[in-house]
């Protein structure tokens, strides 16, 4: 996928739903849930209980969407990603040898950046949009408005502390889109099994960025 038709499908999504799965049959389940609540981008971190399988999987199970792989932080986890089928890269940080290379494989990337000059360098090695990250740490949206005029070039992807509360605010901020995990898995609900909390939180993230969606 090129970096203009990534740009734009983010522009059409507004959010990509975070997966960390302590199993693949829960992944599975988290995902689904995901898709049934209306998302489409969906991350598997690699902090996930056999993340290559679980895309794999979701690629199969769930065609209408868009999988990709995050916390990527070494070379052999992008190839590992990469050869699983994932459509997409996110990471922590910015290392300059996985941003080159998920490029060369023409896979969108968005690594972790915080201050100006991180983003302005994550951009310069190629990132197709930048992941801002923790981004409640450090104001959120108030931290985002602060970089909109500046680093108007950039697409920014904020997460860490992105909740159903704020995540609107983040895209009228300048954010392009949104990643979210915690808000959109409550650890109990998972624990339970009962997946239509998930999809009702999905359901929540969907219809609150639906006026800033560009279809």
């Amino acid at each position: 996928m090129h970096s203009e038709a990534w740009l734009n499908l983010l522009q059409q999504e507004r959010a990509i739903a975070v997966i960390r799965a302590p199993d693949l049959p829960t992944g599975v389940a988290m995902a689904q849930a995901m898709y049934a609540g209306g998302l489409r981008l969906l991350e598997v971190t690699w902090g996930s209980v056999a993340p290559d399988r679980l895309v794999r999987e979701l690629c199969v199970q769930l065609p209408d969407c868009v999988i990709g792989a995050g916390t990527i932080t070494q070379m052999w986890q992008l190839e590992q990603a990469q050869q699983a089928g994932a459509q997409f890269i996110f990471a922590p940080g910015t290392d300059a040898g996985i941003i080159v290379a998920a490029v060369a494989a023409q896979l969108p990337m968005v690594p972790g950046a915080l201050t100006p000059s991180e983003i302005l360098m994550a951009q310069r090695l190629g990132a197709s949009s930048v992941k801002v990250f923790p981004i409640q740490a450090v104001g959120g949206a108030t931290y985002l408005r602060s970089l909109r005029i500046p680093l108007a070039g950039v697409p920014l992807v904020p997460t860490g502390g992105v909740t159903l509360n704020n995540a609107a605010a983040m895209i009228e901020a300048g954010a392009i889109a949104v990643g979210m995990a915690g808000d959109l898995f409550p650890a109990a609900a998972i624990a339970n099994g009962e997946w239509d909390v998930l999809q009702g939180q999905a359901r929540r993230l969907v219809e609150s960025l639906m006026p800033y969606r560009q279809v």
